[in-house]
C-alpha cells in the first residue's frame, strides 16, 4: 500500500530513499562499466500558468534527451517518460552521434514510454494516474538499488512518483524549494556575502510591494525604476518594472506608487495584466528590487552540482541571451561566458553552493547575474538562484555528448580530448512560421544536405533539439558549435538564412 502523497509516511520514505544516493554514488562513480538505471521524467512541474505561455511548451520535454549521453556507459539503462511519443526519427538523431557505441547496443538499452496524453496536466501528475504505466517503468529498473530518478525540477509530484517508484532522486528535496525562489535567493546570497540589486524580500501582497519601492526611492531619491518579481517566476516571465519618472519629490511617495501601480507596471509576458498579477503576487509573494541601469548590461551565469556526496562542483558558464519587453525573458545562450568575468561568477557560484549545501540542498543549480562595467572591470549583481535544470543545461550536455570534451575551471574552457578549445551558440526559440512546413526528418536531410550537421572530424556543426515543436509550431532548437564565439555566431546566422530558404521550397 503505497502512502498517502504529502503524508508523514511519504516524507520519511523519502528520506530515506534520498540517503541511499550518496553510498550508491560513491559505489558506481568509480567504475563506468557497472550497471545502473536512470530514469528520466522531464516534465515541468512548476507553476501552471506560467509555463502554459511558452510556444510549444509540451515539446521541451525533449529538452532532456541529452540525457542520453549516459548511455555512452555500456551496461547503463534508460527509461525515458513523456506525455507523448517522441518521433523515432528524433531518438535515433540523438543516439547515431554517441561516441563509441554501436547505435543497436544503445537502443536495446533505452526504453521510451509515452502517457499518450497531450493534455496540459504536468507529466509526473499523468504517470501517476496511471497505475499500468507506473508498474510498466517499475519493471524496466533492473535493481532499485542501482538506480535514480532525474528530472527537470523536483515538486511534491516528483517525491511521490520515487516514493512510488523505490528510487531516489537526482535533485533537490522539494522542501528545499525555498532556496530557489526569489526571496530564498536574496536570502542565500545575503548569507554567502555576494552582492545584489538593493531590494526587499519575502513580500505579501501588493501593499507591501508598494511600502518596498517607496523605501527604495526614500533609500535613492535618484533611483529612475524597480523590479517586481513573483516569487515563482520562471525565465524573466513573472517580472514586472515600474518607473518613478514624475514622482513628488515632496509629500506622501507610497501614496502616489500605490496610485500608479496599476497603470505603471510593465509585464514581462505581455499576457500579464494587473487585474491577474495582483491575485497571483497574493498567491505566492515576491520580491522587489532595484532595476540596474547602464548603457552596457550583461547577463552571465554560471551553472554548478551539489553532488550526492556533498561536493559542489563547477560545471559551466554561459551568457545568456536576454529578450522580452525588458530584455528580461531567456532566449538563448552563448559558451563560454566572457573571458572578462567568466572566473569571476565561477568563484560566486562557489561560494553560493558552499551555503546551498550547507542547508541540504543537492544535484544542479544556476546563479544568474546582472553584470555592468564599472572603472577598469564589471561589476556582477546576483539576482536569482535556479535551484533545478536550466535553459543551458541541455545545450551543454549536447556539447558534451558531441564531443567528449571537459570543462576546466581554471580558463573557463572547454577542451575536446584532441586539445582544441569549443564554443557555441545557442537557443532554444528560433521560430518561423514557415518551419511548419518541415518534419523532423525533413529538418536532418537540410542540416545534411547542406553541410550544417555536426561532424566528428571536425568537432563543429549544428545539433537541432526541440525538434517535435517544429511542424506544429514552426519552433526548433539548435546548437551551433565552432572554434570561436565569433564562428558560432556566423554558424547560427548561416543556420537561420538556411532553413528559412528551404521552407520556402
Amino acid at each position: 500500500m503505497q502512502p498517502e502523497p504529502g503524508s508523514e509516511r511519504e516524507l520519511e520514505q523519502f528520506a530515506l530513499l534520498q540517503q541511499s544516493l550518496g553510498p550508491m554514488f560513491e559505489r558506481l562513480l568509480p567504475d563506468s562499466r557497472l550497471p545502473r538505471t536512470v530514469v528520466v521524467v522531464p516534465s515541468l512541474s512548476m507553476d501552471a500558468e506560467m509555463i502554459a505561455s511558452v510556444k510549444g511548451v509540451q515539446h521541451y520535454e525533449e529538452r532532456l534527451l541529452c540525457m542520453l549521453l549516459l548511455l555512452g556507459l555500456p551496461r547503463t539503462r534508460i527509461v525515458y517518460v513523456t506525455s507523448t511519443l517522441v518521433d523515432p526519427v528524433i531518438v535515433d538523431y540523438y543516439l547515431h552521434l554517441l561516441p563509441g557505441v554501436p547505435h543497436d547496443h544503445a537502443r536495446q538499452r533505452l526504453s521510451m514510454i509515452s502517457c499518450h496524453d497531450g493534455s496540459p496536466e504536468m507529466l509526473t501528475a499523468k504517470i501517476l494516474d496511471r497505475p499500468r504505466l507506473l508498474q510498466r517503468i517499475k519493471e524496466q529498473i533492473a535493481d532499485p538499488g542501482l538506480a535514480h530518478m532525474t528530472c527537470f525540477h523536483a515538486s511534491d509530484l516528483e517525491r511521490t512518483l520515487a516514493v512510488q517508484l523505490g528510487i531516489p532522486i537526482y535533485g533537490c528535496d522539494p522542501a528545499l524549494s525555498e532556496l530557489g525562489s526569489k526571496s530564498g535567493s536574496r536570502r542565500i546570497f545575503r548569507a554567502a556575502g555576494v552582492l545584489m540589486p538593493a531590494g526587499f524580500e519575502f513580500l505579501r501582497d501588493i501593499k507591501d510591494v508598494a511600502e518596498a519601492l517607496a523605501e527604495l526611492k526614500a533609500a535613492d531619491p535618484e533611483l529612475q525604476r524597480a523590479v517586481v518579481k513573483l516569487e515563482e517566476g520562471t525565465s524573466g516571465e513573472g517580472n514586472a518594472v515600474f518607473s518613478f519618472e514624475g514622482s513628488p519629490e515632496n509629500g506622501p511617495v507610497q501614496r502616489w506608487i500605490s496610485e500608479q501601480l496599476p497603470e505603471r507596471l510593465i509585464y514581462e509576458d505581455e499576457k500579464l495584466t494587473w487585474e491577474r498579477f495582483v491575485p497571483r503576487f497574493a498567491a505566492m509573494g515576491g520580491i522587489v528590487e532595484r532595476w540596474i541601469e547602464g548603457e552596457r548590461k550583461c547577463s552571465p551565469s554560471v551553472q554548478c552540482r551539489v553532488d550526492p556526496l556533498g561536493q559542489v562542483e563547477l560545471i559551466s558558464t554561459h551568457d545568456q541571451i536576454m529578450g522580452g519587453r525588458s530584455a528580461q525573458t531567456f532566449k538563448g545562450s552563448t559558451f563560454p561566458a566572457d573571458s572578462a568575468y567568466r572566473t569571476a561568477i565561477q568563484d560566486v557560484g562557489l561560494r553560493v553552493g558552499e551555503i546551498l549545501q550547507s542547508e541540504g540542498a543537492l544535484g544542479r543549480y544556476g546563479v544568474d547575474f546582472v553584470s555592468v562595467p564599472e572603472g577598469d572591470g564589471w561589476t556582477h549583481y546576483a539576482i536569482e538562484i535556479n535551484l533545478r535544470k536550466g535553459g543551458t543545461t541541455h545545450t551543454y550536455r549536447i556539447l558534451q555528448l558531441l564531443t567528449e570534451g571537459k570543462y576546466d575551471g581554471d580558463t573557463g574552457l572547454f577542451t575536446t580530448p584532441q586539445g582544441n578549445t569549443r564554443y557555441y551558440y545557442a537557443t532554444d526559440n528560433l521560430t518561423n512560421p514557415n518551419y511548419r512546413r518541415l518534419v523532423a526528418r525533413d529538418l536532418i536531410d537540410i542540416g545534411v544536405d547542406r553541410g550544417l550537421h555536426f561532424r566528428a572530424s571536425t568537432q563543429t556543426g549544428v545539433f537541432f533539439h526541440l525538434i517535435g515543436a517544429l511542424s506544429e509550431f514552426g519552433k526548433l532548437g539548435v546548437v551551433c558549435v565552432a572554434a570561436s564565439h565569433d564562428e558560432a555566431r556566423q554558424l547560427y546566422d548561416e543556420t537561420v538564412s538556411v532553413l528559412d530558404h528551404e521552407a520556402l521550397k
